[in-house]
């Protein structure tokens, strides 16, 4: 932990277009964090992002970031292939790492990212946002009450247009594909929300370019008996929803398909009701767990041994797709 009063001071990896709304402007709001510095591949985009946000220093690559003295932690958002190489890299610099989903390339990279963690005294946290939203933490409530009775079936969607084909999010070689980008999403949803991680029993891509999905849909078994289903797109007719479905033998939840974690729907025996919260992002409560962590030693939802478990689900989900896994870049 920190020196008490100070707070984290953290340097982005990437100029990337999710900075801003991920961590920036949350930290303008978060007196215990300050956005210090910025490194990406092209200095010269490092230089302008850093002027247009107010970020004091620019390194001219990644590594000298991760070696700054004067950063506590770093924020991970590079495409998908790279991420694990530089969270090891952070942690072997001493840093905490607030990586971007999904957390690496593969499940044995996760869990080799896991031993590095379990032995440094550092925070490792992977950024599903919606699981810090007050939102995500009353779903669970309702669930583990009985009110919806017993799991029957636990959905989870997340679809967006992303037509550009040379976008790095189609590229193999960078761990691309929709259950990478988006896919990762809706399985975490559905790990969280149905009380275990499942297994696999079948899945079906649609395909942008040789083993690259631009849709993916899986079936999911729990242990306790409940089936579940995953849902992602790229690039399909499906129109941009972000949604998950809960339903017992005794009721249904659903997420809003457009405001997912500020609002969601209950029908149950105590009647039909929509529950509604704060329009707070889901990234400022992300921000705020982070820096508890960093600071005080609070727990965190998404950490390594989460995200192991995430990532081997969605390994599975490839390998019964007849896709290869994703590898490290």
């Amino acid at each position: 932990m920190l020196e008490s009063g100070a707070p984290v001071r953290i340097g982005i990896l990437g100029a990337a277009r999710i900075a801003p709304a991920a961590l920036i402007k949350p930290a303008k709001q978060n007196s215990e964090v300050v956005v210090a510095a910025v490194a990406s591949r092209d200095v010269s985009r490092a230089r302008a992002f850093a002027a247009k946000h107010g970020i004091a220093r620019v390194h001219d690559s990644y590594e000298a970031l991760i070696a700054d003295p004067d950063l506590d932690a770093v924020y991970v958002v590079l495409p998908n292939g790279l991420h694990g190489r530089w969270t090891r890299a952070a942690l072997a610099a001493g840093k905490h790492v607030l990586c971007e989903k999904p957390f690496t390339a593969n499940g044995a990279e996760a869990r080799e990212i896991a031993e590095l963690a379990a032995k440094s005294d550092r925070v490792v946290m992977e950024g599903f946002h919606y699981r810090y939203h007050p939102s995500a933490s009353r779903v669970e409530e309702i669930i583990a009450s009985g009110e919806l009775g017993k799991l029957e079936r636990v959905e989870g969607a997340w679809c967006f247009w992303m037509p550009k084909s040379s976008h790095n999010r189609y590229n193999y070689s960078l761990a691309g594909g929709a259950l990478m980008d988006l896919g990762c999403y809706a399985v975490s949803m559905v790990r969280t929300l149905g009380g275990s991680t499942p297994e696999v029993v079948s899945a079906q891509a649609k395909l942008r370019g040789p083993e690259v999905d631009r849709a993916m849909t899986a079936e999911l078994r729990f242990a306790g008996g409940h089936t579940g289903r995953v849902h992602c797109s790229m690039w399909s007719t499906d129109l941009p929803h972000f949604t998950a479905k809960v339903v017992g033998d005794r009721g249904e939840l659903r997420l809003n398909p457009l405001i997912p974690f500020q609002r969601f729907s209950v029908r149950s025996a105590n009647g039909k009701r929509v529950e509604n919260f704060t329009v707070r992002s889901t990234y400022a409560y992300q921000l705020d767990a982070f820096a508890a962590a960093v600071l005080r030693g609070e727990p965190v939802k998404t950490g390594p041994q989460d995200a192991v478990e995430n990532m081997s689900v969605i390994d599975a989900i490839y390998r019964a797709a007849g896709l290869s896994v994703r590898m490290p870049a």
